[in-house]
């Protein structure tokens, strides 16, 4: 059976992940890295993950990279006395994702825009690069466009901060169900607090 054109897209991006990719990777990962933090692109790097999370090459469609730095959140040793554990320096991590933070960048950078999806392009020992689809949603063409005019709701304003791109669902744990999710829904905040109102007995 023959595959598909994106099948080989995908198929070529994979090998440069590997040994016999390294040199173009390394060239791409230095030009990279010389760029702004939020830099547009006329086409995207994988274009068959691009097309699979909404995009399509017309008008009111926005690529973007966005470079995220890696890691923690490491802070400063504390110098007076302390615990270690009570130092707050050690498992200072975030609970947002880096594909997230660098979706709300996006939006920050371009606020007439709202972020559709998002996917990982590259990483280095010190960066994390990815590329952010955003729609115009007060373009004619996204409007006429049955499939996508779903956007211009206000209920879907800020999207990206509220958690409904693909890595904000995944930060919301909203893409595990069964046994062992069941502190994910309705939120992990609401999860975290007290359950004082189950808790208290009334009596009559």
């Amino acid at each position: 059976m023959a595959e598909s054109l994106y099948r080989h897209i995908g198929t070529a991006f994979r090998q440069t992940q590997g040994p016999e990719g390294a040199t173009l990777r390394h060239e791409r990962l230095l030009t990279w890295r010389r760029e702004t933090t939020v830099t547009r692109l006329e086409r995207p790097t994988r274009l068959d993950r691009a097309r699979a999370l909404g995009y399509r090459a017309k008008g009111g469609y926005v690529l973007v990279r966005v470079r995220v730095r890696r890691g923690g959140q490491g802070k400063r040793a504390i110098i007076a006395g302390r615990r270690p554990k009570r130092k707050g320096i050690l498992r200072m991590t975030l609970a947002k994702s880096l594909q997230r933070i660098a979706e709300e960048r996006a939006q920050k950078h371009y606020p007439n825009l709202e972020v559709l999806n998002s996917y990982w392009v590259g990483e280095d020992g010190k960066q994390k690069f990815f590329e952010i689809v955003l729609v115009d949603p007060t373009h004619p063409e996204i409007l006429a466009d049955p499939k996508i005019a779903w956007i211009a709701a206000p209920s879907q304003k800020g999207r990206v901060y509220r958690g409904l791109t693909r890595a904000g669902r995944d930060s919301r744990g909203l893409r595990w169900k069964g046994k062992g999710a069941e502190r994910m829904r309705p939120s992990r905040a609401r999860n975290r607090r007290p359950f004082r109102r189950t808790q208290t007995k009334v009596i009559p």
